[in-house]
């Protein structure tokens, strides 16, 4: 069996479809909660799904809130100004193992834990100096 993924309500069907057809589980976000729960809601959702979140919604990146230490993986796809790429993304996507996506996701939180983030102040206020 392939891995479980909670699919956010922003996801696109070819998405779905291409997880599906690679013999990964996903559960559908509209399935579980209503569509217009906040971040907060949704990343539980997978917690209790035991689910990796896939999300197009870039807040999940944020490591203050969303440490990758205490989520079984959350896949944020940042394509919202070149959607064009979600056919070549999914037809890659096949090749891919099991394997692969847990070593990116291993990847992604090691790289992410390494970070430091210095929080200067809002960028409304930095601009008017």
């Amino acid at each position: 069996m392939g891995l479980r993924f909670f699919a956010d309500h922003c996801v696109p069907n070819s998405v779905i479809q291409g997880l599906f057809d690679a013999s990964h589980e996903v559960i559908r976000l509209r399935d579980q909660i209503p569509i217009e729960s906040p971040d907060p809601i949704v990343i539980a959702a997978a917690q209790e799904l035991d689910s990796i979140l896939i999300s197009l919604n870039g807040d999940f990146t944020d490591k203050l809130n969303y440490p990758p230490e205490n989520y079984k993986g959350i896949v944020a796809l940042q394509v919202r100004n070149h959607p064009e790429i979600i056919p070549q993304l999914m037809e890659a996507y096949p090749r891919l193992t099991r394997e692969d996506i847990e070593a990116a996701i291993r990847y992604a939180a090691d790289t992410l834990a390494y970070e430091e983030t210095i929080i200067l102040g809002s960028p409304k206020r930095a601009a008017r100096r």
